[in-house]
């Protein structure tokens, strides 16, 4: 077996144990929601879905309900631990697995639908794109990839405004909370999103939309291209 040294540890990412998982309640706007997101894309009774990055569960539960077989993926035992007893109280029967972005375990051109949220910005660029090619090989031939982010969706203003300033305008203007805007752009690898839209695209995907509906979110439909419609 090759030596794996060198390979990018999600877990070091985590930081998660079950007191502060706790924090990420589940509300009827978030099922609501969630539904919206998957009558949308238009999962249908035995599709194989993924949702990666599933944190508390409420997204991998309600495609259970909708008939789907779900894998619901997170490298947080703690957020595992919450998808379980949500799935559980609705009764919707789904597949957990302890895995990241750049561990779950996939048969190729497998899944009707991949969902990942809020998950891939804890990945370095580099990283992030072995992440979308794992997954476009995850995807059946003209299946979808849906993807929810942290991205920066404008630059910073240069001589109008220095870094600090473009912050404080994003948090006053947007109703951000400081430490998590601060987190993101010290901590975090959040990217812009004309550099996620390249990325995506250079992977194999056809964008089908993006919408960037705030500042630090970003949203994209990716489609897996059927071999025919490859150049």
């Amino acid at each position: 077996m090759l030596a794996r040294d060198w390979y990018y540890t999600q877990r070091r990412r985590v930081g998660l144990d079950t007191a502060v998982a706790s924090i990420y309640d589940v509300s009827e706007d978030s099922d609501a929601r969630a539904r919206q997101a998957l009558t949308t894309l238009g999962v249908k009774p035995g599709w194989r879905v993924a949702d990666i990055g599933c944190g508390n569960g409420v997204l991998a539960t309600e495609a259970a309900l909708m008939g789907a077989e779900v894998d619901a993926i997170d490298i947080s035992p703690a957020m595992l631990g919450l998808a379980e007893i949500y799935a559980r109280d609705r009764k919707a029967n789904i597949r957990t697995q302890p895995a990241g972005l750049l561990s779950f375990a996939y048969q190729a051109n497998s899944y009707d639908l991949i969902v990942s949220e809020f998950t891939l910005h804890h990945l370095p660029d580099f990283w992030k794109a072995v992440a979308m090619s794992r997954i476009f090989n995850a995807l059946k031939p003209g299946a979808n990839f849906y993807l929810r982010d942290m991205v920066f969706v404008s630059m910073p203003d240069g001589v109008e405004r220095d870094v600090e300033g473009w912050a404080d305008f994003s948090i006053k203007n947007h109703d951000f909370e400081r430490d998590s805007v601060m987190t993101h752009m010290r901590d975090e690898y959040s990217t812009f999103g004309w550099v996620m839209e390249r990325m995506l695209t250079e992977t194999g995907f056809t964008l089908v939309s993006a919408d960037y509906h705030a500042p630090l979110h970003g949203t994209y439909l990716l489609r897996k291209p059927k071999p025919d419609e490859q150049i």
